[in-house]
């Protein structure tokens, strides 16, 4: 358990560093865009904003499933990451929706981009800065496993995107192409929309037992061979949060005593946790003769 413990202690330094960023930049971005009337710029900053919400959401997700086991939860805390993960998305596609109904109330209305350099630069500067928190939230989330972390990243490229896309608006109102903006903003509804409703499907897969075939086929494929299990009756496998929890049923020879075939089943749990990380295995062993037509 202390191996996950740490793991999630060291997501969670990735989701405060997301907190710190989208708070500088949520105020940077909403300030000079009403300032200068790039509503772009301002859809992006209200992005961040819910970004902050999110993420915080996310933390207090990671450090619940921390608490350790008690009498209501046996098997602790571990879904709660997925849960302020699910709690996320929620907010991300609610707020594109909202992006998208302010866009179309900007175009309908008639409100015009004024060019700024200093309103273009800021874009430029966040869509840098967001790509490199990207990249180091990514790369800590395949380190640690986590997939809330790795829900903090998608949102990351997001906001990194959107930012690019929202300096790209400015600049083309210098030419008088004031219609980019609109396109932009509407862009960056949708872009928030989609990694929405992408984290939100990942979140109920996981959250009602789904689990990923191909990789319980890499389970059996390896545990079969090892010496003395006749045949695999029974795999399946769940998340608790981003622990992998594996139920399997094997078969072996009816004459094989209790003590080996205790060890048999420390040689499975050892091979799914060294192979594939999977932090819990219950194994079921039975006798050939139950098995034999």
């Amino acid at each position: 358990m202390s191996k996950q413990i740490e793991r999630l202690q060291e997501s969670e330094k990735g989701t405060k560093i997301s907190i710190a960023v989208y708070i500088l930049m949520a105020g940077l971005k909403l300030a000079v865009g009403f300032f200068f009337n790039a509503s772009s710029l301002i859809a992006d900053g209200l992005n961040n904003f819910g970004d902050v919400i999110s993420s915080v959401a996310m933390l207090i997700g990671m450090r619940t499933s921390r608490i350790p086991p008690d009498e209501n939860h046996p098997y602790g805390h571990w879904k709660a990451e997925s849960i302020a993960s699910l709690l996320t998305s929620f907010i991300m596609i609610l707020l594109g929706m909202q992006v998208l109904i302010d866009a179309i109330g900007n175009i309908l209305n008639g409100e015009l981009t004024i060019s700024n350099p200093l309103a273009a630069s800021v874009g430029l500067i966040s869509a840098t800065v967001m790509w490199g928190v990207y990249r180091y939230n990514l790369n800590l989330s395949r380190k640690t496993h986590s997939k809330g972390l790795k829900a903090v990243a998608k949102d990351n490229l997001a906001d990194a995107l959107t930012s690019l896309g929202t300096s790209v608006a400015i600049f083309a109102a210098t030419f008088s192409l004031w219609w980019v903006d609109y396109v932009m903003a509407i862009i960056v509804g949708l872009i928030i929309l989609r990694t929405g409703i992408e984290i939100a499907s990942e979140n109920v897969f996981s959250l009602s037992d789904g689990f990923d075939q191909e990789l319980l086929a890499q389970y059996h494929s390896s545990i079969i061979k090892i010496e003395d299990i006749q045949q695999i009756v029974s795999l399946k496998a769940r998340m608790y949060g981003n622990n992998i929890y594996v139920d399997i049923t094997i078969v072996v020879n009816g004459e094989m005593s209790v003590q080996t075939s205790h060890d048999l089943t420390e040689e499975v749990e050892e091979l799914l946790f060294k192979q594939f990380d999977v932090m819990h295995t219950d194994v079921h062993v039975e006798p050939l003769s139950m098995h034999k037509i």
